[in-house]
């Protein structure tokens, strides 16, 4: 009888647990619209992107793939009796928009956390406005939960200086509270938070990293400058499976709605590197995903292949790259220059500060030339010059161990490579992936500020990588700033500030040149431009309609508007409408 009950409770256990994960398997599944046996685009300005450019009216799509690419009447000659016929009336199609550099789900934290913008992005304009705003997030949670807050831009506030450790306990002295820069390369925790943490005073600084104290008093203020932040992020940003679903279905609808087919995911770790793949897996990402795992987290297991990057490959993912942060950002002062800072921060005692990097050179060469021996693609971060030069190092001591063709080893960002730089960069297969947007959002205080007029007027040095026959892709480092493809493809032509000067226009590049950054070289940059990219015959239709031609004028290109979205043949985004009709 014992036995009986014993098994009869085992078997209701069991069958608990597997409508459990039945119910989670199909509550997590996305959903996927049909895919038409054939369809039809027809009466359009179709920009192919293919190695002449080439601009055709109509295409054929049989399943996923296209077909025939030609005239009007040329594809309608395909039509057959389940054809699914889409006229365009003279709109823009291009290959979907591929993300050469982001961090997806970034976008996302809006779900997750209070965002600390400044104009045009967000309100805040002072101090006292991100204090407003994490005090509305105090009704939320716990004592023991933290308070996240990101996106904040010292040198946008009123008060000129980051919020000080100080500035949040004003908020509050019990609840723990993180505020992250608007570059991820530094935060602001507060008393709270720093107690958690067990950052003291007598905490030394992290290689790589500075934990910043009050120049008279040796009190901390609560900064913490890039390897810094390792000290409380995995804390503060431990997001629940249910946060980052959260963030997840929200930013890959933000991504929908500006035409991105491939997203991209740039410095993951292994659990965030897993969640990626097993959504996009269950299809609950609609788009494509490459990430980079950071090198680092799991450097010994990927030189073992105990953590094998082909082991995360489907149709619509892959973990292509290995990602190397070598220094910070400019604006926040931490990117690692050849020459001084145009101007110094207000507490900077060292008038000749130049940034510093997170690595000696010595470590660095080490941990490329390891990495490139074993065959692995590699994406170096370096924005300042002085960093350009120790990747470009490194990639030389790499290439001299273990030669290598087609390495297609990506510099992210490059914000100040020199020509002489380029150069090297050309010799050594090192593709840079130019943070364009940069002349918009931080272009004025990069010349006033940052940099000088000088230095600032070459940054993101595209016509000098066209004159040089280099391909190169521009991102715009997503949630640094928006996901708006139309915004960085006119920064990219116009280097438009936001005061209305242009930054260098000797450096802007031609509409067409920006729009292949953002598809055929950007799917050529992680080795998909077999599939991806443009659209010419046996390619994956993933396809963005646009409401105007981006190739009418820089008002066109900044204002363009989405209209409608297909990946791998399936409509998944139409503006206005909950879901896509059948034909235009």
């Amino acid at each position: 009888m014992i036995k009986t009950l014993v098994l009869r409770l085992a078997i209701a256990t069991f069958l608990l647990l597997l409508i459990t994960f039945v119910c989670g398997y199909y509550w997590l599944m996305g959903s996927e619209p049909e895919l038409p046996e054939a369809q039809l685009f027809i009466n359009a300005q179709i920009l192919t992107m293919d190695d002449e450019n080439r601009i055709v009216s109509a295409i054929a799509v049989r399943g996923e793939r296209i077909v025939a690419t030609g005239s009007d009447e040329e594809i309608l000659a395909l039509r057959g009796p389940n054809t699914v016929v889409h006229n365009l009336n003279g709109r823009s199609l291009l290959p979907g928009f591929v993300d050469a550099h982001g961090h997806f789900p970034g976008t996302g934290l809006s779900a997750v956390g209070i965002d600390l913008s400044s104009p045009p992005i967000g309100a805040v304009n002072n101090i006292a406005d991100i204090q407003t705003l994490l005090r509305s997030g105090l009704a939320n949670g716990s004592d023991d939960d933290w308070l996240f807050g990101f996106g904040y831009d010292d040198s946008l506030l009123a008060a000129g200086r980051h919020p000080s450790r100080l500035d949040l306990d004003a908020v509050s002295t019990t609840r723990p509270i993180y505020v992250m820069h608007s570059s991820g390369h530094m935060a602001v925790v507060n008393s709270a938070g720093l107690r958690l943490a067990g950052i003291t005073t007598d905490t030394a600084d992290p290689d790589g990293g500075v934990i910043v104290r009050d120049a008279q008093t040796g009190e901390l203020t609560g900064l913490l400058l890039e390897h810094a932040t390792d000290l409380v992020a995995p804390l503060a940003m431990d997001f629940s499976a249910l946060d980052f679903l959260t963030m997840t279905d929200a930013a890959a609808a933000q991504y929908l709605a500006a035409g991105v087919t491939t997203v991209q995911s740039g410095g993951v770790d292994t659990r965030m590197l897993k969640g990626l793949y097993w959504l996009s897996r269950l299809q609950r990402i609609p788009q494509r995903v490459i990430t980079w795992p950071l090198a680092d987290a799991n450097f010994d297991e990927f030189l073992s292949d105990e953590l094998n990057l082909d082991d995360l490959q489907s149709d619509k993912f892959s973990a292509s790259a290995l990602k190397l942060i070598v220094d910070g950002s400019i604006q926040g002062y931490t990117a690692y220059l050849t020459e001084p800072y145009y101007q110094q921060q207000a507490d900077q005692q060292d008038q000749g500060y130049r940034g510093f990097p997170r690595y000696q050179q010595a470590e660095l060469n080490e941990k490329v030339t390891a990495l490139y021996c074993h065959g692995l693609q590699l994406a170096l971060h370096g924005n300042g010059d002085a960093a350009i030069d120790m990747v470009i190092a490194a990639v030389a001591a790499a290439q001299q161990t273990c030669p290598r063709e087609d390495t297609r080893t990506i510099l992210v960002h490059a914000q100040t490579a020199r020509p002489d730089q380029l150069d090297a960069m050309k010799k050594l297969d090192i593709t840079p992936s130019f943070f364009s947007a940069h002349t918009f959002f931080w272009g004025d205080r990069h010349r006033d500020q940052f940099l000088g007029p000088l230095r600032g007027s070459q940054i993101s040095p595209m016509a000098d990588a066209v004159a040089r026959g280099m391909r190169f892709t521009v991102h715009t480092d997503s949630p640094v700033v928006p996901m708006e493809v139309n915004r960085l493809l006119w920064a990219s032509v116009t280097r438009q500030t936001r005061s209305g000067a242009v930054l260098g226009p000797q450096q802007g590049i031609s509409a067409m040149q920006a729009l292949r950054a953002v598809t055929i070289d950007a799917a050529w940059q992680s080795f998909k431009e077999k599939d991806s990219g443009s659209l010419e015959v046996g390619k994956i239709a993933d396809l963005v309609l646009l409401d105007r031609s981006p190739l009418d004028g820089d008002d066109s290109l900044l204002n363009f508007k989405v209209d409608k979205v297909w990946i791998g043949g399936r409509c998944y985004f139409q503006r206005g409408a909950d879901q896509c009709t059948k034909a235009e």
